[in-house]
């Protein structure tokens, strides 16, 4: 023992272990993640236990610092799906284009970022004592920040796959999704991701595997939630690749289309389509959805390459707790250094994921919220806004009845006034002010409406009244040519005679 520079003094305290190792007698076994312990038995009889949380001696310091990094990025893309949801919800269709797979995809991606942000915010302690991490029965905070992060995660899955179900039906089977795809949508959505976080919780539990955010156990993981997950998302890329597959195909169909009749592609509403007009109709659709189409790919690829690499840490720390020797170089620095972790880095880059990758997976995860804003965000989005604080500034200056008269200093009279109607912009003119006239022979005073008496001004063609016409002189000048009557002279006698010829005409 001396040998190695163990103090012995030092390993009576940790309960006959060598530093940095305590012994698991020291400690219950009954509280915390006892799986998630790292225990050895050196000589045998004793057990000794690496002191939690583990990824403190596996990782360097900076990995801490980095990891709140991500955590803080996870806050400024949750900040960047709160504004997309809002937009969604106070401004016109035509500033947004919302639609429901979008607004419950954000949903979803909300609710993984929140396994990040929750334990920033408490920052809980990740051990019950020196060897035992918290689990989700010992601390409630470990449970909520874990049913965040699975139930978020899984729904991300599901709705990218249906986002991709909705694309592949409309470019590659011309079906138009309405409401049976609504409910079933909604009800995939939101129900398989309840019951893989309850298959979860009930068969594997959360706990603090590395990180301040809790993480699904490895007990039965694999069936409960990793090859769901993994079998979604493969689903959802397959989807993706057909249809791009198909686009790619109709597109080169359309280059050696020369409107030929058999150059068709059939449809399922039973029209037979040229290459050129299916052509046109997915450029359309893609050109409307092709926002929809990249935040599926992205989130796709974040998700499988997430699920990847925990699996294998799961994989690899499971098979450090069964076989001990796999961990026996590392061990063996750690007592020679005497708990210098920094001098036996590279003994433990065989026991877990490098931290490179680590740090990629939780960047990645963090930064979708941010990619929502990115592709599903439009720039009308912010011009809706600002005229929507312009018409709420307006409204408030504005009363429901505003006086017209009141913007002049001068009112003599506060019975004459003009008000605008609320709903209409014409303008509502009441009475003018009374005024009182005394009817001579009545000895009394009437009321007077209209004030004085004004001059009527009959039009030149007015035929209100009948009235003589003003120059008979006129009727001289009346031509019969323009009318079917008979022509008649200046006295009225008619220019016929009873035989119907003209006066003064002699029968040849």
């Amino acid at each position: 023992m001396a040998d190695l520079g163990i103090n012995i003094t030092d390993m009576t305290l940790r309960g006959g272990c060598p530093a940095p190792f305590f012994s698991a007698a020291l400690y219950p076994d009954n509280e915390g993640y006892l799986d998630g312990r790292l225990c050895q038995s050196p000589n045998g009889d004793t057990i000794c236990c690496l002191p939690c949380p583990i990824s403190n001696w596996v990782y360097p310091d900076s990995f801490d610092t980095l990891t709140d990094v991500a955590n803080w990025i996870s806050v400024v893309g949750t900040a960047c799906c709160v504004f997309l949801l809002l937009s969604w919800a106070c401004l016109p269709v035509e500033n947004t284009n919302r639609h429901y797979l979008s607004i419950c995809l954000t949903v979803a991606v909300i609710f993984m970022n929140l396994g990040f942000i929750v334990p920033l915010a408490a920052r809980p302690s990740q051990c019950m004592n020196d060897i035992t991490p918290h689990d989700m029965h010992s601390l409630p905070i470990c449970g909520v920040s874990g049913s965040f992060l699975l139930f978020g995660g899984f729904a991300g899955v599901v709705w990218a796959f249906l986002r991709a179900l909705s694309l592949h039906l409309q470019i590659c089977w011309d079906i138009v999704v309405g409401r049976y795809f609504h409910f079933f949508a909604q009800a995939a959505g939101w129900g398989l991701p309840a019951i893989a976080i309850v298959a979860s919780f009930v068969f594997s539990g959360v706990s603090f595997r590395f990180g301040a955010t809790c993480h699904i156990n490895h007990e039965n993981s694999l069936a409960a939630f990793w090859i769901p997950i993994l079998i979604i998302a493969g689903l959802a890329a397959v989807l993706q690749f057909t249809t791009f597959g198909y686009c790619i195909k109709v597109y080169l169909a359309s280059l050696a289309d020369n409107n030929t009749a058999g150059s068709s592609l059939p449809s399922t509403a039973g029209v037979s389509l040229t290459p050129r007009q299916a052509y046109r109709r997915i450029r359309r659709v893609i050109a409307l959805q092709w926002r929809g189409i990249t935040i599926v790919v992205i989130i796709i690829a974040d998700v499988i390459f997430f699920s990847i690499v925990f699996v294998f840490q799961d994989v690899t720390t499971h098979a450090v707790r069964k076989d001990p020797s796999i961990a026996a170089d590392w061990t063996v620095c750690l007592v020679q250094a005497q708990g210098d972790k920094n001098e036996c880095l590279e003994e433990a880059g065989v026991l877990v994921v490098n931290k490179a990758t680590i740090l990629a997976v939780l960047l990645l995860l963090a930064i979708n919220g941010i990619w929502l804003l990115f592709f599903l965000g439009r720039t009308t989005m912010f011009t809706g806004w600002v005229d929507l604080f312009k018409s709420i500034r307006s409204d408030r200056n504005n009363n429901d009845f505003v006086s017209v008269d009141a913007r002049y200093e001068n009112r003599q009279d506060n019975r004459a006034y003009e008000m605008l109607s609320r709903d209409s912009s014409a303008v509502v003119t009441p009475i003018d002010a009374v005024k009182l006239q005394v009817v001579p022979d009545k000895g009394r005073r009437a009321p007077d409406y209209f004030g004085q008496t004004a001059t009527y001004h009959a039009p030149v063609r007015s035929f209100s009244n009948p009235s003589a016409p003003r120059d008979s002189p006129a009727l001289a000048s009346w031509d019969s040519a323009t009318t079917y009557a008979p022509p008649r002279d200046h006295r009225g006698n008619s220019a016929f005679d009873d035989d119907g010829r003209p006066q003064g005409f002699t029968r040849m």
